[in-house]
């Protein structure tokens, strides 16, 4: 992949459309190929949630940086609308990738939200550091409901100890704190996408 890629940069440059292309090389999903549930995409693991972005172009040429910081694809509309030479419309959520590129912005996300259907009914909430996960206990995701007014507790991983999420720790009363505050920080989120009203029961204790 990093070959045709260089091959598509180096014709660009040969044909003198360098300094006026963007490259945007991503993915709508990744794939856990039936591990995680009995379909092949639909979950919210880091197999499913964590794709490829390579960006390239005006704007983005730092010297080939590999930036950590938690971006989304909510962000892409916003930074081809930059690379454009425009100023996205603030009804926009996301916010152009070339402030991370230009320097860590302040106030840049510190979590990804994502909503699943189809297999389920499921919203997670992705940190630096956790991956906290609920689904709608009666709806199977085929529709025609995609939202629910009451959630369960699916999982919580530390992505640190355990960045193959085999360590299920929702049920762990150790986590208690960590799980209100996720949980909280969800229903916000929840809340911002312009969703119903909703509430999660947790797994186990209070």
């Amino acid at each position: 992949m990093d070959y045709n890629l260089g091959r598509i940069r180096n014709e660009l440059e040969a044909r003198g459309f360098a300094e006026n292309t963007v490259i945007i090389y991503t993915s709508d999903h990744g794939s856990h190929f039936r591990t995680r549930n009995r379909e092949y995409k639909r979950s919210c693991h880091e197999a499913s949630l964590r794709i490829p972005l390579v960006v390239w172009g005006p704007g983005f040429n730092a010297g080939g940086r590999r930036i950590e910081d938690i971006v989304s694809l909510i962000d892409v509309p916003s930074s081809v609308l930059t690379a454009a030479g425009l100023t996205p419309p603030s009804e926009m959520q996301g916010r152009p990738l070339q402030w991370l590129v230009a320097g860590r912005p302040a106030g840049w996300r510190e979590q990804a939200f994502v909503q699943i259907s189809e297999s389920q009914v499921g919203r997670a909430l992705r940190t630096d550091r956790w991956k906290y996960a609920v689904r709608a206990p009666n709806l199977d995701g085929r529709g025609p409901q995609f939202t629910s007014d009451v959630y369960e507790e699916e999982f919580l991983y530390d992505l640190r100890t355990d960045p193959h999420e085999r360590h299920n720790l929702v049920a762990e009363p150790a986590y208690s704190e960590v799980l209100h505050e996720l949980r909280r920080r969800l229903l916000d989120e929840m809340r911002k996408a312009g969703e119903p009203p909703a509430r999660i029961v947790p797994n186990g204790f209070a």
